[in-house]
């Protein structure tokens, strides 16, 4: 076989072999996309819209938080921990009628020690422990977002109104799906405790109930 025949074979092997690793890793992917779609839902379209809508930059984005937190462990809550988180949010709900900012205020600090107490990073770490959350409570996290934008709001003197408490109304009840989430009995909770011990799954936290707070079916001030 002459030297040309040889150089052209050697060039088709190495065109084929480099369409079929493109191949392959186009597949790879897209297989990852869509396992990251799934596993973040309404996050990852967040992630890609912040990014432009480049689909590639937000995946690796979000690959990157699962290599960072996905196997991180949350740390069970003892009941009376569970308790007092409960009656703190309670408090935070009705003093929201005459207080909506110092409300909203009062549940991004309670998610954020909530998390902590959970094992998430320290709520000092704001957007290190949202990212962390995002990996494990993505269908709940806006809620925790939503709050801490407007407590955050509060201190660069943005004003409040008619809108802002609606919205506000609206943290808080997504915010709560966060804390209801974060606040549920894992089964790392109850190893190790005598059965009259082990802690039930709050009323508001049960499947088929919806918590509706007192507080959000009425007027707060200045609305």
């Amino acid at each position: 076989m002459s030297t040309g025949w040889i150089i052209a074979l050697i060039v088709i092997v190495a065109a084929v072999a480099l369409i079929v690793a493109a191949l392959t890793l186009r597949g790879r992917g897209a297989g990852g996309g869509r396992d990251l779609r799934r596993r973040f839902g309404p996050e990852y379209d967040r992630a890609v819209s912040r990014h432009d809508g480049d689909a590639r930059a937000a995946e690796r984005e979000l690959a990157e938080r699962v290599e960072r937190h996905g196997k991180l462990r949350e740390r069970p809550l003892e009941p009376a921990q569970r308790e007092r988180f409960e009656a703190r949010w309670t408090a935070a709900q009705e003093r929201f009628v005459e207080a909506p900012q110092d409300a909203v205020t009062e549940a991004d600090q309670l998610l954020a020690e909530l998390a902590a107490v959970r094992g998430f990073p320290d709520g000092g770490q704001y957007e290190e422990q949202l990212a962390a959350l995002s990996v494990h409570h993505a269908d709940h996290v806006h809620g925790y977002r939503h709050v801490h934008r407007i407590a955050r709001a509060r201190v660069s003197g943005a004003p409040e109104g008619r809108t802002a408490t609606e919205e506000m109304r609206e943290a808080m009840v997504e915010a709560r799906a966060l804390f209801d989430d974060l606040l549920r009995p894992t089964r790392d909770d109850d190893q190790g405790r005598p059965p009259a011990e082990r802690t039930r799954t709050p009323a508001h936290a049960r499947p088929g109930r919806l918590h509706l707070p007192w507080a959000f079916g009425r007027h707060a001030k200045g609305s």
